[in-house]
């Protein structure tokens, strides 16, 4: 359970995402992916008065008959309710008291957690004392006239909220765990991949998923460690979008991927690697991320003795320069290796993290450079003298030289390989850079 949340509730278009936005402010440690498709964000954080809180953004159903939505608004508000601390219920002055909301009151009725009546679009003094029907709802709390567009009248309403808050909260509730992203083409697996982690012996702490949400971010417990799985599966087709659906399938994966730390990506043994498989390594490559390459429907396959062996090479061929990603052979459907994969992926995780003291560095690295120096050029003799890991999130190798414009890119690959040979780093590109001494 996050602690210090406020979840905003009421029916579509009276301003929830606006709100949601204004809350959070510009600090966008956003759990959620905007999607592409069906709506934007979810999960915020904000502050006020030196208290943090997460937000919740009920948001945007799909308009539909009346009668749809009582299902859904039931299960919107139930979810939020059994989230949050304080529950902001949000009313259109504009458009008055609706039946909608009446229902949404019914609901809300039911829970003992603070609720404040938020009445947005009061943006003038008249408008304002238009908020006064909502008392018709019959609720304790006092009505907050605010306008989520310009902001007017939020500030009081968060000294209000905020008094709720026993702690102050954490400024980042996700800094520091690891977000793994599943990502693939339609139908190669990934819903089935993260259901079947999920269903077994996981301990699930938070997993919400809205009814148009697209990418679900769940926290796991597993292997003794806390990651956040982003799965990438799920996109419910609405009438409205004609377009092809890869595209919004390619677009919701780059935002999963932005957000990631290590990119699980899922290919399918039977059609082997496509372009658009092709272009979601580079792009991770591209972002600097951890990196495992799944081959699921591995069962499927009709083996020989080197069907493993033959297929792994032909991948490593297609991704060529892109050579630290380990493969790893799956079967979602038979459960075959589907745990060793997790595992890789938290391995890969550590391995980004990793720092390799400066004295072995030089102690190894200054002996190989000896054996095999930089050529020379124009007749000038490159010399290395010393080499450090710097402090970033990525691997990063500096080499300090007297002449560091003649280095060539091959001999950079040539450093790559000997750094990996040493020190590892599967899974984890490897910065290198040369600094003049």
């Amino acid at each position: 359970m996050m602690a210090n949340t406020i979840a905003i509730v009421g029916r579509p278009n009276v301003g929830k995402s606006t709100l949601f936005n204004r809350l959070v402010g510009e600090r966008k440690a956003i759990m959620d992916n905007e999607s592409g498709v069906t709506r934007d964000r979810h999960y915020g954080y904000g502050d006020w008065c030196e208290k943090f809180f997460t937000v919740i953004d009920t948001g945007g159903y799909v308009h539909g008959s009346e009668d749809i939505f009582e299902g859904e608004i039931r299960k919107q508000v139930e979810l939020a309710i059994k989230e949050a601390d304080v529950i902001l219920f949000m009313v259109d002055v504009d458009a008055g008291l609706t039946g909608l909301d009446q229902e949404f009151a019914d609901v809300l009725r039911r829970t003992d957690k603070p609720i404040y009546i938020v009445a947005n679009k009061a943006d003038t003094h008249a408008r304002g004392h238009m908020a006064g029907e909502f008392y018709a709802l019959g609720f304790e709390s006092e009505i907050f006239p605010v306008s989520s567009q310009n902001g007017s009248g939020t500030g009081e309403l968060l000294d209000e909220v905020v008094k709720h808050f026993k702690e102050e909260g954490i400024e980042n509730p996700d800094q520091g765990i690891p977000r793994i992203a599943v990502v693939g083409r339609p139908n190669v697996g990934k819903s089935s991949f993260v259901n079947l982690l999920l269903g077994e012996d996981r301990n699930i702490v938070t997993d919400i998923a809205g009814t148009t949400r697209d990418s679900i971010h769940s926290h796991y417990n597993a292997y003794g460690k806390e990651f956040i799985l982003v799965d990438t599966a799920g996109l419910r087709r609405k009438a409205k979008v004609h377009e092809d659906i890869e595209f919004y399938s390619v677009l919701r994966s780059i935002r999963a991927l932005e957000e990631s730390d290590v990119v699980v990506v899922m290919l399918d043994a039977t059609r082997g690697i496509e372009s658009q498989d092709l272009n979601i390594i580079g792009l991770a490559d591209k972002n600097r991320k951890g990196l495992v390459i799944l081959v699921n429907k591995w069962d499927l396959v009709e083996k020989e003795t080197n069907t493993m062996k033959m297929l792994e090479d032909a991948i490593r061929e297609r991704i060529a320069p892109i050579a630290y990603p380990p493969i790893i052979f799956i079967s979602v459907l038979t459960k075959q290796r589907v745990h060793k994969a997790m595992e890789k992926a938290i391995e890969v995780y550590e391995n980004k993290k990793t720092k390799i003291p400066t004295s072995k560095l030089n102690e190894v690295l200054l002996a190989e450079i000896e054996r095999y120096p930089p050529p020379a050029i124009k007749g000038k003799f490159i010399k290395i003298k010393y080499v450090t890991q710097l402090p970033t999130n990525t691997p990063t190798f500096a080499f300090f030289c007297n002449l560091p414009q003649y280095i060539k890119d091959q001999y950079s690959r040539w450093l790559e390989k000997r750094i990996r040979e040493n020190f590892g780093f599967e899974g984890v590109p490897v910065n290198i850079l040369y600094r003049k001494k």
